[in-house]
């Protein structure tokens, strides 16, 4: 195949197009299949460097031999884990994996307490060592390496990335920087924005380009360079000025939210930073080749607070009174998700060996009898607080419960780590036990971002519920109620001629009762493939233009990851559903 001879000629790593590896990059961890035509494994960044100035420049030379009509495809879809949840890793021209060589630790940087004595791990070329800790540190990593070896690292030396998903077993740095991931401790620390030093980004030039907050008289030099850097930072910047009062209208009104360009945090009183345009941009408007994360220290004690609520009412005054304690996590889930891990108690006890499981059992022996005597909670919420010593923990929580008094709920502060691992075990597994035990159906993310502000919810989660009663289907209900942030997945049978129909009618009804209480359709999981044809009916038609500007100076050939953001129709979401016979893949929000 004539594409395939060219880009090897420049190209050191794999190019791949057989029909295992075009099968197994069709899928990711949404609902969509989306056949690709090659998939590559660049050896570094001189690759990446010079694929993006190759298809740049035969852009509409090559043709498809199925449509007989120009590679208006031709394109990079930068990928990484493939557990993106909303299509963002899927395209149907080159899909770059970043996870085979672009995996590897670059180097740290680090303010000391002390000058001797700890070892950094990982560091290229040799260790550095300080005395006893860190007071902060930044990190420099390729895009495909993974959370789970990322964090090893870190945490040899007591400092963690707070933004990691629940997901955090699977998921790459890589994709954390393209959706702006977000997590269990998000409530307190942030998202993936917050921890950018900088990065290093390849633009549709194919040149690479250090990404950093600057100042006005740096700004002002870098618009004065007058070439393809310059005009982008330039042409953003007038962009957003031009736009403002616009732009600061259309801001949801919630803590997090990923959908569209994130256009509101650019522009600051003495800094502009293009890095918090192009976090969460799903690789729509460069490739990232090296990210420099910033890193805080992670509390060695800490101790969960289950809170058991029979009615609704009262949520929205209980989280304010919980968010004034400043906990590490403020998470949630419902009345169906803890009759599932009740009715497949068996899975849970798996691989925990005897005595494991026989704790684990007797961990459960207080909710069974508050379910005897009161029946299934609609809501529980695990509030977790961390510090520097088992006591200081402690009283957080005795004074937490005894706050609470006046709601007259059932709030059980845990007395081990196994006993707190049995609620988030409930929390993170829910969506596996659900898949494995309905025969013919798969999980179907597709509102399954959803964000209003916490005080709407007593009225927000009975008028949800509502639409989905309208549904024959089988759902749970979990997530982030600090935020007041939700992850819905229904059970679907893909063999059922309406499943289209029903994804189609359910977001649009769900996405109108959200936009009613002033939220976000998606805080964390970005929008991808399943979420841009939507982002008209949440900010309008002079927000999506503005989008489309925002693509067309960076992307002007539309050569970065297409479809998402702007471009995608209901019709391109329909037609590429999964088919039924493919296995499931598992969902962790």
């Amino acid at each position: 195949m004539e594409i395939k001879r060219e880009i090897q000629k420049f190209f050191k790593g794999e190019v791949e197009n057989s029909e295992e590896i075009l099968k197994t990059y069709s899928h990711d961890a949404s609902l969509f299949e989306v056949k690709p035509r090659f998939v590559l494994y660049p050896k570094d960044k001189e690759d990446v460097k010079k694929l993006v100035k190759w298809v740049y420049e035969n852009k509409n030379r090559y043709k498809d031999p199925e449509k007989n009509e120009g590679w208006g495809d031709l394109a990079i879809t930068a990928r990484c884990a493939g557990t993106c949840m909303s299509g963002g890793d899927l395209g149907e021209s080159i899909i770059l994996d970043f996870t085979r060589h672009m995996n590897k630790l670059i180097g740290w940087k680090q303010d000391l307490k002390n000058s001797s004595g700890l070892t950094l791990p990982g560091v290229p070329g040799g260790t550095h060592t300080v005395q006893n800790s860190l007071d902060s540190a930044s990190i420099t990593v390729e895009p495909g390496m993974y959370y789970r070896d990322f964090e090893k690292i870190t945490q040899e030396v007591g400092l963690i990335l707070p933004c990691y998903t629940a997901s955090k077993s699977l998921n790459a740095m890589g994709g954390m920087y393209g959706n702006n991931s977000a997590g269990e401790r998000t409530l307190k620390y942030g998202k993936t924005e917050d921890y950018i030093v900088e990065a290093k980004v390849i633009f549709g030039d194919g040149n690479e380009y250090i990404v950093k907050p600057l100042s006005e008289p740096e700004l002002q030099k870098k618009i004065a360079q007058n070439d393809y850097e310059g005009n982008i930072y330039k042409n953003i910047y007038e962009l957003i000025k031009k736009n403002k009062d616009e732009i600061n209208e259309a801001k949801p009104k919630v803590s997090k939210n990923s959908a569209g360009y994130y256009i509101w945090n650019v522009v600051g009183k003495d800094f502009f930073d293009l890095n918090k345009l192009l976090v969460g941009s799903q690789g729509t408007l460069g490739i990232v080749t090296e990210i420099t994360f910033r890193l805080v220290p992670n509390f060695k004690y800490s101790k969960l607070v289950a809170i058991f609520m029979n009615d609704l009412e009262p949520l929205g005054r209980l989280v304010d009174e919980i968010l004034g304690f400043k906990p590490e996590t403020l998470e949630t889930y419902d009345d169906k998700t803890m009759k599932l891990a009740v009715r497949f108690f068996p899975d849970f006890l798996k691989n925990k060996g005897l005595i494991k499981m026989i704790k684990f059992m007797w961990s459960f022996l207080p909710e069974l009898k508050m379910m005897i005597t009161g029946g299934f909670p609609k809501l529980i919420l695990l509030v977790e607080f961390a510090g520097e010593n088992d006591e200081e923990v402690n009283q957080k929580c005795i004074k937490l419960k005894e706050k609470l008094e006046n709601f007259k709920l059932k709030v059980h502060i845990t007395k081990s780590e196994a006993e707190a691992g049995k609620y988030w075990d409930i929390r993170r597994e829910s969506f596996a036990l659900l898949r494995k035990h309905v025969a013919g159906k798969r999980t179907a993310p597709f509102v399954d971002d959803i964000i209003v502000r916490p005080e709407f919810l007593p009225k927000f989660i009975p008028e949800l519920n509502k639409i989905f009663s309208l549904y024959d289907l089988t759902y749970t209900i979990a997530g982030h109620a600090g935020d007041g942030n939700f992850h819905i997945i229904p059970l679907m049978d893909f063999n059922h001629p309406d499943t289209a129909k029903i994804i189609i009618e359910l977001s649009d009804k769900v996405y109108d009762l959200v936009l009613r209480y002033h939220g976000s359709i998606t805080a964390e999981h970005n929008d991808g493939i399943i979420r841009t044809p939507y982002l008209e009916k949440m900010y309008g038609e002079r927000i999506i233009s503005i989008f489309q500007e925002i693509k067309n100076i960076f992307d002007p050939k539309n050569i970065f990851n297409p479809g998402k953001k702007v471009g995608g129709t209901k019709e391109y979401l329909i037609s590429h559903i999964i088919k039924p016979d493919h296995p499931h893949q598992d969902h962790r929000v």
